[in-house]
This record gives C-alpha cells, structure tokens and sequence, in this order.
C-alpha cells in the first residue's frame, strides 16, 4: 500500500496530493466484476477509485458516505439511448443532449452513447456539431462517451420505428463524408446484406468504429460473411430482424439465431419488460452469457416522463408515438416505436422477473457495454485505478445515489447520509 501511495504522490506531485479529498463510502453491499462484498468499502481520491474492499484502508478521509446497508453498484453504461426527460438527442441542440444526459444520471447512466434515426443528413450533421458542443460543458448528467448512428442503411422491411422515408443503401462517398464530419462515431448500425455494407464494415473496423448488425434481414452465411468484414455485434437482438424461417420446404436462420452460434458476435437487449419477456432474457443469458450481452434502454424521449402522445426523433421531422403501459408504440399500436426505460429498470427487470442473479445483472449493465466499446481500461466497474462512477442502490434498484468521476451529481432523499 505504501508503495502504491508513493508512487501516485510523485505522478501527482505534492502540492495537487494535499489539495485533493478522499471520500469513503462504508457500509454498503459493494458489486465487484467478481463477488459482492457484505459491508464493503470504496475509497475515491481525484475522480479515481483508489480501494475496494471489505475492510477500511485505514487512510484519513474527509468525507465518509454510509450506504446504509444498500447496494453500492458500478455506475450503469447505456450503449443504445435516443433521449429521455421529454429530451430526443435528434432534436439537435446541446440542451437537449444535455437534458437527456441529467435524466439517465438520476435513474443510474453514469455513461451513455447516444444515438441516432434516419434522418435527412443536415440533422445528423447538426446533431454531431451539438454533440461536440454538449460533450465540453457536461457536469451534472451522464458522461457522453460517443455517438451510434443507427441507420439509414436498414432494411426497409425491419424499419420498426424507424423513418421509411430516409431508409437506403451504403454510398461510399456519402458514408466517407458523415465519418469525416465526426471524430465521435463509436458505433454504426447496419443491415449487412445491403449493396456496399460489408466494404463499409471494413472501413469502420479499420477506423476502430463498432460496426453492428441491425434492421436486417440476412441469413446465417451473409451474417458470417458479416464477421468477416469487421461486424462483431449485434443491436437490440429480437427487434428489427428475422429469426428461423422456410422457404419451400429449407429452413434457413437468421439474425437471431446467427448471433447464438457466432461466438464472435457480442448482443444487445432491450430488457425493459415489454420487448423481450422474462423468459426471453433468460434464454439470452444462459446461451451467450453475461459477458456477451449488454443491456440496453433504446429510449425515447419519453424516458421519465408520464404516458400519452410523443416523438421519436426530432420535433421537427420525428415520428408520433404513444407512451403507455411502459413502452412507446407506434400510433397503431401493431409495433413498438422504442423504449421508455432507464437502467435501473432494465436491471430490476432481469433480477426480479428472469432471475438472473445481482452479480450478472449489474455486469450486464456496465462492464460488459464498457467492453464491447473497448472503454472497460477506465470505466465498467469497481475496479482500483478507473474512473469514480458509482450508484448506491436498494433492494429494488432504486437509485439513492450517483456519482460520477468522483462528483455526486444525484441523491434522493434516503437514509444514505453523505455530503449533499
């Protein structure tokens, strides 16, 4: 330990180690990648986590943080998010995206990517310069890692929610331009049986871009052929794709079932509850496991807010959908349009309805994501040397606490006694 403390105070120098304050969290049932400690221990020093463990350090602290006995979780990571709190990242401007950010924060997102429709291509370059403008100034919501562009190039016939209108093929030299406009792409939807798509899944594996299959049609070899031109995941498995179907009297296999023998491909689901039943999610986790599988919101704008008519996608040239029974549907009510869950709904929702245990669902939630980003070196879990992202928890994953890079930046009003 004294060697650990020695080797920071040189990489820190000495007047920033005795300007900078250590908080300890105590008495909390602290989610590790591994084991759930019973009364653990977190320690923050600079935004960075410093200890975890059942006992103290037994370094001073300036300010202590009594769990009460809950949870006390990595923060949640949101890999596919529209907006929430009556914001939609479409609308384009670095309010909303900011908005949306503070609402997932308070239900437990401590990072998030948010993500795109079909749009004309002077929104989505609109929404990037927004991005990139919301991206500096955040402080109080979840951390903007990046964006996903979902879409345009999609199967017409696995539109789901998605704008018909704005729906086509790959075009090198359109495609070329949207990725010189951004420096932020993490991840790019695709239907992969389109003309073009495998040469633009090369080109986003070379640029270290996630190049993922969604609103697809394709069948188990062009999913395959899909893996080797750069595709290793696909998005919100179930939704917007095919599964097991005939033709004359073959039966051929499609995404879903591509994806379960593919090691390679990592998958995504949207465990809110509606989109996929209990035992759907548990099908999912007993055959790709944990660690390949993330969880995700897909949420609209309507995220925290109350039921009745919305918007997917910008005001502008949006969608309207219902919010009710706790999912957006189209206004026919034959489809979903997206969601309206926060993490800590879709966690509650793998506990308590499909019965995974805590340990999976909370990895599921937040290392896993990090990984498929390639961001779990700082952020994912409660892990010595990463980013202070952190939740405080109860029974029924309601969240009491969020901090993010060591800052409280929610707290309801708990027995959890801390700094306000």
């Amino acid at each position: 330990m004294l060697c650990c403390i020695l080797t920071r105070t040189v990489r820190l120098g000495w007047e920033r180690m005795l300007n900078m304050k250590r908080t300890k969290i105590i008495n909390g049932q602290v989610i590790t990648p591994y084991r759930i400690f019973s009364h653990g221990t977190v320690e923050i020093l600079d935004g960075e986590i410093t200890y975890v463990g059942e006992q103290e350090s037994g370094l001073p602290c300036e300010e202590v943080i009594d769990a009460g006995g809950n949870y006390v979780s990595p923060g949640f990571v949101d890999i596919h998010t529209h907006g929430g709190g009556g914001h939609d990242f479409m609308d384009g401007t670095p309010e909303a995206i900011l908005g949306a950010a503070e609402l997932h924060a308070r239900y437990g997102t401590t990072s998030m990517v948010p993500t795109t429709l079909t749009c004309p291509n002077e929104e989505l370059k609109n929404l990037m310069t927004a991005f990139h403008a919301a991206k500096q100034s955040n402080q109080t919501g979840a951390k903007l890692l990046g964006l996903h562009l979902e879409g345009p190039y999609f199967a017409k016939d696995q539109a789901g929610g998605q704008d018909v209108r704005y729906i086509r093929k790959p075009n090198r030299e359109e495609y070329l331009e949207i990725l010189e406009w951004s420096d932020d792409i993490l991840r790019w939807s695709i239907a992969p049986e389109l003309e073009g798509a495998l040469e633009l899944g090369e080109e986003l594996s070379r640029r270290g871009i996630l190049a993922a299959i969604g609103h697809s049609d394709a069948e188990y070899d062009l999913v395959m052929d899909a893996c080797e031109h750069g595709y290793s995941h696909v998005t919100h498995l179930y939704s917007g794709m095919n599964g097991v179907h005939r033709r004359n009297a073959y039966r051929f296999l499609g995404i879903v079932e591509s994806a379960y023998l593919l090691d390679e491909l990592t998958v995504e689901i949207i465990a809110d509850g509606c989109h996929l039943p209990p035992e759907l999610i548990r099908l999912v986790y007993r055959i790709k496991g944990p660690e390949r599988t993330a969880l995700i919101t897909d949420s609209l704008r309507g995220a925290g807010m109350p039921d009745g008519p919305s918007i997917s996608g910008s005001v502008k040239n949006g969608q309207a959908v219902i919010i009710e029974d706790g999912v957006a549907k189209m206004p026919d009510r034959k489809a979903f349009a997206g969601s309206v869950a926060t993490t800590n709904r879709l966690v509650a929702t793998v506990v308590h309805k499909a019965g995974i245990p805590l340990l999976d669902a909370v990895k599921m939630a937040s290392l896993t994501p990090a990984r498929i980003l390639k961001k779990d070196a700082s952020i994912g879990s409660l892990t010595v040397g990463k980013q202070a992202d952190l939740l405080i928890f109860d029974p029924d994953i309601q969240i009491l606490l969020t901090i993010i890079d060591g800052r409280i930046v929610y707290q309801r009003k708990t027995d959890v006694s801390g700094p306000a």
